[in-house]
């Protein structure tokens, strides 16, 4: 049993015209908040909007990098080198931390970014040396049971090992592809009782109902409709009702 977890929740996902999530919502209800930083969406006065209402309901703030892909919502691999994957990491790092008076607290990467670390210690290295370049002291974000928190477990830094409410897993820890029937999960109640696994007993089923070990120390929550907003809600409730602490990942990780 854990017995403290931090909340996330990827925000600023608006652009231009479109707005898209309903982040005034789902910021109160957790305790990190991952900001987009205009390569999947996002832009200046998003950022500028979004670092305001963390720092309103007091969420550590990080940075939510991300392929090139505007078209593509950063859900497409891009064939890049190291350096270059460096470079965008570092932009994109320094665009939010632009915004922010403090110091930003980590770094999750987005999508197909993020999928590919997970599985791929080329696309790890480029991310691990933008993050720890930029500063040491943020905390790495990182899929839980992967190679990517292997990598970083042998490293001198700061890092949480996150865990996903709504998305289903493989029996080796991975999440499944969107393509993939079945790879988000809907039911309500499902999902608080998967969370409440992760958090509080360091397990969760695979989408094929095997039982396997997940020691997590975030959680990701996705807060795009009302109904979302409400789960966020409860998960957070239910969980301290269990006895487990919530609390922003800085609190806990060092």
């Amino acid at each position: 049993m854990n017995g403290v977890i931090d909340l996330n929740a990827d925000i600023g996902e608006s652009y231009g015209l479109m707005k898209s999530g309903k982040d005034e919502f789902i910021s109160p209800h957790v305790t990190s908040v991952n900001i987009a930083t205009g390569f999947h969406s996002g832009d200046p006065d998003s950022i500028s909007k979004t670092v305001d209402l963390a720092l309103q309901n007091n969420n550590s703030i990080g940075a939510h990098p991300s392929f090139p892909d505007l078209q593509g919502f950063g859900r497409r691999f891009m064939e890049m080198s190291k350096a270059s994957i460096n470079n965008i990491m570092t932009y994109q790092i320094g665009a939010l931390s632009a915004f922010v008076k403090d110091k930003i607290s980590h770094v999750k990467p987005h999508g197909a970014l993020y999928n590919a670390a997970a599985k791929d210690i080329k696309i790890v290295e480029p991310i691990f040396d933008s993050i720890l370049n930029f500063d040491p002291e943020i905390i790495h974000v990182v899929l839980a049971n992967s190679v990517w928190e292997d990598f970083v477990k042998s490293k001198k830094v700061k890092f949480s090992r996150e865990g996903f409410a709504d998305r289903a897993y493989t029996d080796d820890g991975q999440l499944v592809s969107r393509n993939i029937p079945g790879s988000v999960l809907k039911n309500h109640d499902e999902i608080l009782e998967r969370v409440i696994s992760m958090a509080l007993k360091g397990k969760v089923k695979t989408i094929k109902g095997k039982e396997i070990n997940l020691q997590i120390d975030t959680i990701c929550l996705h807060g795009d409709n009302e109904e979302s907003v409400e789960l966020a809600k409860a998960i957070k409730e239910e969980l301290i009702r269990m006895g487990c602490e919530v609390t922003k990942m800085t609190d806990f990780i060092d």
